[in-house]
């Protein structure tokens, strides 16, 4: 979880981006605004969580799996179970 604790500033401004677009989304809704104002909204937001997942996958793939400091295939093994249960129920 190191690259995670590194990144954390970094990944907390992302979600606090995120957490406003959301929160327009809502206020969207409660102003009656048109579905086509809505549904940009919703993609935007969409597109932020994408962003975030695959920054975080990205440190997951080089801290776990594509490090040259693990030595154990047991270890890189584990980390790549690891990521491919959490992109399955991404994908889902």
């Amino acid at each position: 979880m190191g690259h995670l604790v590194r990144e954390k500033n970094k990944l907390l401004g992302r979600v606090r981006r995120i957490r406003g677009q959301v929160e327009a989304v809502e206020r969207s809704l409660e102003s009656e605004k048109g579905c086509a104002e809505v549904l940009q909204q919703i993609a935007a937001v969409r597109g932020a969580i994408n962003g975030l997942m695959a920054e975080v996958i990205e440190g997951h793939i080089q801290e776990h799996v594509a490090n040259p400091s693990i030595t154990s295939d047991a270890e890189r093994l584990k980390g790549a179970d690891e990521l491919i249960e959490v992109v399955r129920a991404y994908l889902k």
